[in-house]
């Protein structure tokens, strides 16, 4: 039996009925493109499987590759790599030029949660839906609005490229090993009327990265450097980063990249 990995964050999802909450949320059809990141033992793999004509698994720990490998089911392409260093954007434009929806989906180990999250951003433009289990903390930073606490670097980033929603609440004893923090599910569906391109998207990192350096500073202080560009108002000057809305910052990122 196949033990969990600390260093992979593996913990493995067990509990039946939240199980079906997923697959019912991630509605597998036969025409339906799903990768599927870190599978572990099988939890999701097994009823996605069985709604899908295929798919893909992507997985780093070699021998949990190996057990896949072992099982030979049909429909099953299983892909050993590391999700920080995999091609979405490429995974996605070879399934989307065939009918049926791209998702990609997971229980996605807690110390990579962030960098993985920025880099899908990257294949945003081809792939429909994605639904993922994560701590819950990141969850609720992640759909925080503007003004709360929770409102952070990531909410920002997130929420100007995805419509995103928490969907579900996930207490530690539904996985084995039990972790010490509660999850919860997030449906991430990228944002029908983004149009930044590639500069103001780098203009968007740089503003958002600046604003949010000091947390507790006004933005007179953050955004010392673009102000005279950005033509704060004597309000934005005195807020702080997380009393700016989403498409206030996308305005600004605009306004730098011209």
């Amino acid at each position: 039996m196949h033990r969990a990995r600390k260093r992979f964050g593996q913990n493995f999802l067990q509990d039946g009925g939240i199980i079906h909450s997923i697959v019912t949320l991630i509605q597998p059809s036969d025409d339906m493109h799903v990768i599927e990141i870190g599978p572990g033992l099988g939890a999701l793999t097994r009823p996605l499987l069985s709604n899908l004509d295929q798919l893909d698994l992507l997985e780093i720990d070699r021998d949990l590759v190996a057990y896949w490998n072992d099982q030979n089911l049909k429909g099953l392409k299983v892909i050993e790599g590391d999700a920080l260093k995999f091609d979405f954007l490429e995974w996605a434009k070879q399934r989307s030029g065939r009918l049926g929806l791209c998702k990609v989906v997971g229980n996605l180990p807690y110390n990579i949660s962030s960098p993985l999250l920025f880099h899908l951003v990257g294949a945003a433009n081809e792939i429909d839906e994605q639904v993922f289990m994560l701590q819950a903390e990141v969850v609720e930073r992640m759909v925080a609005p503007a003004g709360g606490s929770d409102f952070s670097r990531l909410s920002v980033m997130l929420q100007a490229r995805y419509d995103m929603e928490q969907v579900l609440e996930v207490p530690p004893e539904a996985f084995d090993p039990q972790p010490r923090v509660n999850s919860a599910v997030v449906r991430m569906i990228p944002r029908q009327g983004f149009s930044l391109n590639s500069v103001q998207w780098h203009s968007l990192e740089k503003i958002v990265a600046a604003a949010f350096s000091q947390r507790r500073k006004m933005l007179r202080t953050n955004l010392r450097s673009f102000s005279d560009r950005l033509k704060l108002s004597e309000i934005e000057l005195k807020s702080r980063a997380q009393d700016i809305s989403v498409d206030r910052y996308i305005e600004w990122a605009k306004i730098l990249a011209a």
